[in-house]
Order: C-alpha cells, then structure tokens, then sequence
C-alpha cells in the first residue's frame, strides 16, 4: 500500500494538529506485525471498474469460473463481481468489479423507528425482545405507514452462561443470537410449565440474559432430541451455509466444555484448523449439529420478521477479542490492539471500545474475504445496513496493548476497496446502506460517501443548522441509543444518571442541548415534553432527509437512555431496561400515536 499506514499527525475535534509520538507509531506497527521500517506486503488487489485495464497481462477469470482469456481491458460487459487475474508472472490478482456505488431509490422518502430489540417486548416474550415480536411490531409499524425498523445488531454474544449485554460488543458479526429466537415458534420447544417460566421473566426490571438462556438452550434441547422439525429442509440450507456454521458451532461447543474466551484455552484449541479442533469436532458431532440447527431456526424466524418491512440491519465497529471472529481471523486481525477514538468535545479522556481492529495489509491478503462474508451475513433477509462507526472504512483509531485511549494513532484503511465491496454487496442484496459519520470526520470523507450513495446520518441534538437544512441523502433523527434521550434531557434526569453511573455530569452539555432541542421544536424553555417531542419530528420529518427516524423511547417518554458509554457494569441498565409498555399496548398508546402522526410524510 503506498499510502502512509500510520500517519504522524492528525486534526482533532477543534481542528487543532495532534502529532503523534514516534514510539506510540512504533507500537502500532508492532501491532500489525511491521518492524521498524519494514513495509507490508504488497497484496495483489485492484479495484478495476468495466472497460478499465487491467493491471498486468495475464488470464482473467471471472467469479463463476468463466475464463475470458487474455484481456487488455475488463470487459464493459462483465459481470459486477470479485474476478481472478492469473497474472503472467505467476501471481493471482482479485480485481473488484462493482457498481461504483450502493442500491438507492431516487424516490426513497419513508420514516421508521429505531429499536432496541432486546428492551422491546411483547406479552409473549421470555423476559426479552424477540424474532416473533421483532415481526410484530414490523407489522404495526407498516400498518401505520412506516417504511423501515432500524434494529440493533443481532450478532451472537461470546458463548457463556451470562451473555454479554451489549449488542455492539458480539462473539460474531456472522450468526445470530439465539437469546433472539421465539421459542414458541420452535417446533417442540414450548411447553406449559417453561413458557410461563419464560413470560414470568418479563417481570423483572431489567433483562436477565442469564436466566433467559437458561430456559430457552433447556427448550431448545429438547425440541433437539424430539426432532418435530423438516430435517430435509434442515440439510438443504446447511448445505447452503459458508463453512464459517461448522466452526462456529464447534467453537460454541468449545466453550461449553472449556469456557468462555478462546485465548484462556489450552493451545491446541487455539487453532481452528488443529488437529484437536477436528478431533472435537468429531467425537461431539451431534452438540455440533445441535449448535448449527439453531442458527436455522434463526434465520427462518429473521427471514419472517424482515418481511412486513424493510429492517435496516446494524454492523458493529468489531466483536469481541475472546469471541469467535477473532479465533476464526486471528491471521487477519491486531489482537494486541484495540480500536476506540481519541479525545474530543465529548469524551475528554478518549475511548477504547476493547475491539481487535483488522489489519489492512493482512485483510487485503486474505481476499478481504472476513470482511465480505461479514456484510453477505449481515444484509441476509435485509433492506438496508447501518455501518457502525463507517469512519472506520478510512481511517481508525488504534491503542496498542498497555495504552491510554489518548496515547493512540489513526491507521489508514483501503477506502476505495472496501466502499467498492460495500456498493457491490448493497447492490446484490438491493439493500440501501447508511453510514454512521458522527463525531470528527475528517474532509472529504462526506463527500466520497455521497458519491457512494451510503446515506449519512443527522442527528438534532448535534447539528447547529436547522432540519429544512439537512442534506436529502441521510437518515435524520433527534438522538440515538448512545444519547440522552429528550424526556433525559428535558427533565434533567440524564444528569442524574451520568452522576448514579459514576460519571461527571455535564450540566453545561445539558444546557446547550435543551436550547439546541427548543430551537429546533420551536418552543419556549416550559414547554411541556409531549410538546417538545411532537415539535422536534415534526421538524425533522420535514427535512430533506430520505429517511427520518425517531426512537421507541421517545415514544413513550423514557428518562433514561438504552446505553451510558464508558460506564459498563457500574450501570446495569445498559442495554436491559425494558420499554415501560409491551408491543401489544404501543397500538392503542396516545403518545405513540400523535408521535405517528408527527412522523408522517408524503411521498417523494
């Protein structure tokens, strides 16, 4: 890659240089596996577009196997798609041949709602938000005349007796979680006694994931042994399946019988393509058809709740360093960083998120195929993606092992072959892509994305300019999962939260954001909170935006926010505090509707 890995210097949130310090450089590269002064590899990659030439002469082979022969040009003709160079030389080049930019509607003008699905649950559920009220509440949103659910990742958490809470922080980018599935929907699962030992879980003031699995793997595993469910349909989608299912179902297996976190395994464990790994494999043959026959039972339920309307699935920044993307791409990943962001307005010390971050040298390597199988997973039964933290497609912020978030650098990523992946796989799945571009971006970076056509997201509680302002590509929105919500804003009780949580409350922020909030609503600073709702997506809905998003909390009037960042266990509300009301009791809500009615939008 000619482009500077590393960059010595950036500019911060206040536009201010930063330089980095040489050693902080040194440990970064050390991460990716560079020596002082050594250059990475050179990978035989190139983005080469119909009618372009190719890099070098040799036989181009394109994705099904159809060889063209010797070619000075790609052919206007071909196929979007990830083609083979058998290069003269004796190297092999993959050349991606894409649309040059996502699947969008020109008349795409709809509103939605984001949600949580964990906290959003029905009478049905079992104590959590599941794939049964996820088609639920899509189809009341349709009713209504909604066009998209925005939902939070649905990746797998590291596999355990307490699953990790946060969405955001998965085992895997590539399966789903099986806290998710409704067991009543699992042919021979359910019974009296464990459903209503479920529903009694919806109780409880916050989600209890532990116990949660603890009922539904005993359902599961015994609807396993009665077999009541279309084997033949079973085998024909396993034979469907990437061979990434059988691993991770071993891996699930492994940690059944040798705990959470790979890296605390003896050795041999620690290698999926081991001898012992196989061996294991072998000898626990039907826990692991076990294991894959779950992810089945997820996929139908999500292809079935994706189709009253269109889900805009999200994909984290990264997964969990214990969990199995990391064991199954250690080759292409830095476990000896972390990704996070550097200091800004908002976030004074910086943050470290925990995530191993690919390393772009050894991604382009592999074929970026860790990075495709990721977004194929993702936009399966999809409309639409959100890119968590979409910067990360140009550039990172890494922290070596042992550093402080402030003591970090920027890594320079391949922007133009990962957009390009990311335009061909949109346009395959006919899915819209939106890209999360809060915080610093850095210039040019918007522009390259509408040139992409991913849609950029705008929020009130950050944009100084008014809705009627906002550019039209974009998802517009008041606040999000990570934000104080506008009850927390307006009662003030957000403060409370950060001082409870163990953070510093910043009641100078709160102040700005409820003036930022009544100038955008358009009212005075006693206005009631319904009034200051209704005001805020009233406006935001008017904006030029494509897509106009508001949060189930706000709905309903929720003080608190689904996540305080930077808090982890000392608040465990994160992610676990359900909505105060069902599914069922959304339709008939008064404040639901009239935010309904102020979503509204007339066609574009």
């Amino acid at each position: 890659m000619s482009v500077d890995l590393v960059p010595a210097g950036y500019l911060d949130a206040s536009r201010r240089r930063r330089t980095i310090a040489p050693g902080v450089r040194a440990a970064v590269r050390a991460a990716m596996g560079l020596g002082p002064g050594e250059e990475p590899p050179d990978a035989s990659v190139a983005v080469v577009p119909r009618g372009s030439p190719l890099p070098v002469p040799g036989e181009l082979v394109l994705e099904d196997g159809t060889s063209l022969g010797r070619q000075p040009r790609m052919p206007r003709d071909a196929p979007f798609g990830y083609h083979r160079l058998a290069a003269d030389d004796g190297r092999e080049w993959l050349l991606i041949t894409g649309p040059g930019r996502c699947h969008l509607p020109d008349d795409l003008r709809a509103w939605g709602w984001t949600v949580q699905l964990a906290t959003t649950r029905s009478a049905a559920s079992w104590g959590i938000g599941d794939l049964g009220d996820l088609g639920m509440l899509g189809r009341w949103a349709a009713d209504e005349g909604a066009g998209f659910l925005a939902v939070s990742p649905l990746g797998a958490p590291n596999p355990g007796p307490v699953p990790e809470p946060s969405p955001y922080y998965p085992s895997t980018r590539r399966f789903g979680n099986p806290l998710h599935l409704a067991i009543g929907d699992v042919p021979g699962a359910a019974s009296p006694d464990v459903d209503a030992g479920g529903r009694a879980l919806s109780h409880a003031p916050l989600v209890d994931r532990r116990r949660v699995w603890e009922l539904k793997r005993t359902a599961l595993e015994r609807a396993w042994e009665d077999a009541a469910f279309d084997r033949p349909a079973l085998e024909a989608w396993r034979a469907e399946q990437p061979d990434s299912l059988r691993r991770w179902a071993t891996f699930v297996v492994l940690s059944e019988r040798l705990g959470a976190g790979w890296r605390s395994w003896p050795a041999r464990y620690r290698d999926p393509a081991s001898r012992a790994v196989r061996d294991l494999a072998s000898q626990e043959a039907d826990r692991v058809a076990f294991h894959e026959w779950i992810q089945w039972c997820f996929d139908r339920q999500l292809r079935a709740a994706s189709q009253p309307i269109r889900r805009i699935a999200d994909i984290p920044v990264g997964s969990d360093p214990g969990g199995f993307d990391a064991w199954d791409w250690q080759g292409q990943l830095a476990m000896d960083a972390t990704a996070g962001a550097p200091p800004d307005r908002f976030n004074e010390t910086g943050q470290d998120w925990g995530l191993p971050p690919f390393v772009p040298h050894r991604l382009r390597l592999a074929g970026y195929r860790p990075f495709i199988e990721m977004l194929r997973a993702q936009l399966r039964h999809a409309g639409g993606l959100r890119i968590d933290h979409v910067l990360g497609l140009f550039r990172l912020w890494w922290l070596p092992a042992g550093h402080d978030p402030r003591d970090g650098a920027y890594v320079t990523y391949p922007t133009e072959e990962l957009l390009e992946i990311v335009a061909l796989e949109s346009q395959r799945a006919g899915a819209i892509v939106i890209g999360e571009d809060l915080g610093t971006v850095p210039a040019g970076v918007r522009r390259e994305l509408r040139r992409r056509r991913l849609l950029s997201t705008r929020l009130a509680l950050f944009e100084r300019r008014p809705p009627a302002r906002w550019p039209r590509r974009a998802l517009a929105a008041v606040t999000t999962h990570d934000l104080p919500t506008v009850a927390g804003v307006w009662s003030g009780a957000d403060l409370a939260d950060q001082a409870a949580s163990g953070v510093a409350p910043d009641r100078r922020g709160l102040q700005l954001l409820r003036r930022r909030l009544a100038r955008v609503a358009g009212v005075g600073r006693d206005a009631a909170l319904r009034q200051l709702v209704l005001g805020l997506h009233r406006a935001v809905s008017g904006s030029p935006s494509m897509l106009v998003a508001a949060m189930l909390e706000d709905a309903v009037g929720v003080t608190t926010r689904p996540n305080l960042p930077g808090t982890g266990e000392r608040r465990p509300a994160n992610w676990s505090r359900p909505l105060p009301i069902t599914i069922d009791e959304l339709v008939d809500d008064p404040g639901v509707r009239a935010l309904t009615e102020a979503l509204r939008r007339e066609p574009g």
